[in-house]
């Protein structure tokens, strides 16, 4: 990110201020010149008014009269104006400042400016500079007698206005400095953990997956910091799995062609007497069945990986059990093993896929069959509870020790007792039940005790109707 976006926000916030200030210089600048101008013009007329209307009543436009006198005078020097006395064809009969413009005859005099209108100007050029002119009718009965005129220089204006516009200049400037903290508050906010958002992402990319991004905040920053330090787990968890997988599967791979090697070359040199050539080549039959075995639940896991795999429809569990008990009828003869089936109804009926859950039977009846002690037996139930079937699979045989029972979901993972007893076994085949059942949204449990036996049980859902007996 290299500072680049915290730099651009400056940037922008600097230009909006710069072009905001002068918005507001020129508007305010215009505003008040204009509002001053109307409101300076009101009070001027107000006098005028005032002193026309005295005027009126001493009946004459000389300024014998003291208390006239004294009244412009006094108007004159508060407001800093010159007062006029003009008669009605533009004649100055008096001024109050110093009678610079006495006798004087206004050129082209206009008689109409009178009322709220105002003039701006030298006002005919009898002043230097621009002055703000009103003017207010003397009147006697219904005739007109002469007018009252109040000049006021613009520079008094112009002052008032700068006074204004430098408080206007100064709350501008104040509030811009006090805005600042806003970029202080983008930094801590949102610059200072985006950028260490940032650099974990980076570091995620390079494969340092144990990196974590720390953030104080709770808002939106705070749950993307979490969620990508939630991702760089999974991840890291991903990869110390497919490592572990590839060692597994090379492992498991590994020692079945060591063996077929072994046993070829030892058949082309010699080393194997040619009678005994049967016994070895159904070692190697043996060792690519294995092979074929790893490779069929390896596909099957491939498969079981992908969503929306299932097939669900009504069938007996029961059934399904009995099916698959007496395919390993052969095996349960040779260790003198017999099976306990207890079914609390005569039919099961539950929805689930087919194929899969006899899959799931088979390798939990296989895994019983082989860690079971000679002579002994297995248990297997169903039973109702709710709206879900369960079936147990009890043997009495090895058990699992404490220490690797969690881990027997695992991929490849063999106890060392299981090592021992099912040196052909792949390791995938408590994986494969594993998935098949989460993959129905339903539970498997595992209550093993080492020297006593194990018991796995997982449930299914129940069908909504039954189908009719056959």
């Amino acid at each position: 990110m290299k500072r680049s976006l915290f730099v651009k926000f400056i940037v922008a916030y600097i230009v909006f201020g710069v072009l905001g200030f002068i918005v507001v210089a020129i508007l305010s600048s215009g505003l008040t010149y204009r509002y001053l101008i109307r409101e300076r013009a009101n009070s001027l007329y107000s006098e005028a008014t005032l002193i026309s209307s005295t005027y009126s009543e001493t009946g004459n436009l000389n300024l014998s009269t003291d208390a006239v006198s004294q009244q412009m005078k006094a108007v004159s020097t508060f407001l800093d104006v010159d007062i006029w006395i003009v008669d009605r064809n533009g004649k100055v009969l008096s001024d109050t400042a110093e009678e610079a413009h006495k006798n004087i005859e206004i050129p082209d005099f206009d008689s109409t400016m009178t009322g709220m209108r105002y003039k701006l100007g030298c006002y005919h050029d009898l002043y230097p500079d621009d002055v703000l002119s009103v003017m207010a009718p003397v009147t006697r009965g219904y005739t007109t007698a002469g007018y009252v005129l109040i000049h006021e220089p613009v520079e008094n204006i112009v002052a008032s206005q700068n006074d204004i516009l430098n408080i206007v200049y100064l709350t501008a400037l104040i509030i811009f400095i006090l805005s600042l903290l806003i970029m202080a508050v983008f930094y801590v906010i949102v610059y200072r953990p985006l950028k260490r958002i940032t650099e974990g992402a980076t570091k995620y990319a390079a494969g340092d997956y144990h990196y974590k991004i720390t953030t104080n905040s709770e808002d939106e920053m705070g749950y993307l910091a979490e969620t990508l330090n939630f991702m760089s787990d999974e991840i890291s968890k991903s990869d110390d799995y497919q490592k572990q997988f590839i060692a597994n599967v090379s492992h498991d791979f590994r020692s079945p062609l060591t063996s077929i090697k072994g046993y070829l070359e030892a058949i082309l040199d010699g080393t194997i007497p040619e009678e005994l050539e049967p016994k070895y080549l159904m070692r190697l039959i043996s060792e690519t069945e294995r092979l074929t075995k790893l490779t069929q639940s390896m596909l099957s896991l491939g498969t079981l990986d992908k969503k929306g795999f299932l097939s669900r429809t009504n069938f007996d569990v029961n059934r399904v059990i009995r099916d698959v008990c007496a395919s390993f009828e052969m095996t349960c003869q040779k260790k003198e093993l017999v099976f306990e089936l207890t079914f609390a109804e005569k039919k099961e009926m539950v929805y689930a896929d087919y194929s899969k859950i006899q899959q799931v039977l088979y390798n939990l009846i296989d895994n019983a069959l082989k860690f079971s002690n000679p002579k002994s037996s297995i248990a297997i139930r169903t039973g109702i509870r709710g709206q879900k079937v369960f079936v147990s699979i009890k043997d009495t045989g090895i058990g699992i020790p404490k220490q690797d029972l969690a881990k027997i979901w695992d991929r490849f993972y063999k106890a060392d007792q299981s090592r021992g007893k099912d040196k052909h076994g792949t390791g995938l085949g408590l994986s494969i039940v594993k998935s098949i059942i989460t993959a129905h949204g339903e539970n498997i449990d595992c209550v093993s005790t080492e020297g006593v036996g194990t018991e796995f049980t997982f449930t299914l859902p129940q069908a909504s109707y039954e189908l009719p007996e056959t």
